[in-house]
């Protein structure tokens, strides 16, 4: 499928974006091995957490799909998950690849899990070398860094371990690994990355105790259902939040959007660089903070991205560069080899297609530079199969002269299916 953007006169309206990616994922994961039913609204009916709903089902859990964003979990606690009779095939979804292994390794059961051709090339080694030493038994491709890997139910010991690349997927798996095992399990990060599971599990009544960088968890505890409303993923509306930044004479706002300061790199990163955004009606529900955002659009100025900051926006990279390449100056994204291995390759694929749009950007091994403001033109660009780089590229297409047309569009649906008819009823054209 193609997706055909032309250049905005301006971006206006009233917004609210598709259910947290993140949460959605976890409240079903944690929703299964909690006893009671679990009540999730805002849930995200995109293509990546409908895998994890598809794997958790074949574990025996009975998921009711009460609308599409409505779901109720019928968990069966902490260690009543069945046999699957099928491969859990977790798609194009990391979250779900990663954390699986965590409440399957100590489990009385065998399984079998694999993914799509992007998922084929992550690496798996970061989740599974760390359970191996709790206990579990997993085999995989070249030693268990590919899926598919095949994992035997085992009794798990808790360990400490130093995490070492900051990773919310690796660390929730083995978080809830530590729950099926035995002792204590302590986890360290070298920086903060989003804290979800944990203010999830607090919230489903586990004692985790948490201080700085430092995660325990004492196994054998039960969690209790809960009631789950998913706030807006400020992933999706951070493209509509770059979207009206850089076309003239917008102002937008994006309600119900989820703030966890874990997740709001992007917006720290966009007011360092001139960006008239501002936070409304603040509230906590379900343990996240949440809020409207207003955006004007702004002359932006270029920054520096690196260090500690990068795990809070990792996600938004892509589209921070798109505002890089508006902005005045040298604006420098490093200690981001991370996006290397996402479901592309988004260093290389962002200099690539940027470079066809008349971007000046130079790839660095762990990041890039770009230098702006740069007068983008129309081209055929391609989404390498990634949805971010997908929708960052149509958002970059706003400020071009004249036609993009982006290639292998389709992948959009993986986060974000709505994001075509989003961008139109906002986009004046």
């Amino acid at each position: 499928m193609q997706l055909v953007v032309e250049k905005a006169s301006s971006i206006k309206g009233k917004i609210t974006v598709p259910g947290d990616k993140s949460i959605s994922h976890r409240s079903v994961i944690i929703g299964s091995i909690a006893d009671g039913i679990t009540n999730i609204t805002g849930f995200l009916p995109a293509e990546d957490c409908l895998s994890t709903v598809k794997c958790m089902e074949l574990l025996g859990v009975y998921i009711e799909r009460i609308t599409e964003t409505e779901l109720k979990v019928h968990g069966v606690g902490l260690k009543g998950l069945k046999e699957p009779d099928d491969i859990l095939y977790t798609g194009n979804s990391g979250t779900t690849t990663r954390i699986l292994p965590g409440i399957i390794s100590g489990q009385e059961l065998f399984a079998v899990i694999n993914g799509d051709a992007s998922i084929r090339r992550r690496p798996m080694d970061r989740v599974v070398n760390p359970l191996r030493s709790m206990g579990a038994k997993i085999w995989g491709r070249y030693g268990g860094r590919f899926v598919p890997l095949a994992i035997k139910g085992s009794h798990l010991k808790g360990i400490k371990y130093d995490l070492p690349i900051a990773s919310a997927q690796v660390k929730t798996s083995l978080l809830l690994a530590g729950l099926l095992a035995d002792g204590v399990t302590e986890i360290t990060e070298p920086f903060k990355s989003r804290d979800h599971t944990e203010r999830m599990m607090t919230l489903f009544g586990a004692d985790l105790e948490i201080k700085d960088n430092l995660y325990k968890i004492r196994g054998g505890q039960s969690l209790k259902a809960s009631r789950i409303d998913v706030p807006g993923d400020i992933s999706s509306a951070a493209f509509f939040m770059v979207a009206a930044l850089i076309v003239k004479d917008s102002s937008l706002l994006i309600e119900n959007v989820g703030v966890n300061e874990t997740r709001t790199g992007i917006i720290d990163v966009l007011n360092k660089m001139n960006a008239d955004i501002k936070l409304l009606n603040l509230e906590d529900v379900s343990n996240e903070p949440r809020a409207t955002i207003e955006i004007n659009s702004s002359q932006l100025k270029a920054t520096t991205i690196e260090g500690n900051l990068i795990p809070r926006l990792i996600d938004e990279i892509p589209v921070i560069a798109v505002a890089a390449t508006q902005a005045k100056g040298k604006t420098i994204i490093k200690d981001a080899r991370e996006l290397r291995v996402k479901e592309s390759d988004r260093i290389a694929a962002l200099s690539s297609e940027l470079k066809k749009m008349g971007a000046d950007i130079e790839e660095l091994e762990d990041g890039i530079i770009i230098n702006g403001p740069a007068i983008l033109k129309g081209a055929k660009v391609k989404s390498y199969g990634d949805h971010r780089i997908a929708m960052s590229l149509a958002i970059a297409a706003l400020v071009a002269e004249g036609k993009t047309t982006i290639e292998d569009a389709e992948c959009i649906s993986i986060s974000y299916p709505s994001f075509k008819d989003t961008l139109y009823s906002v986009a004046n054209w």
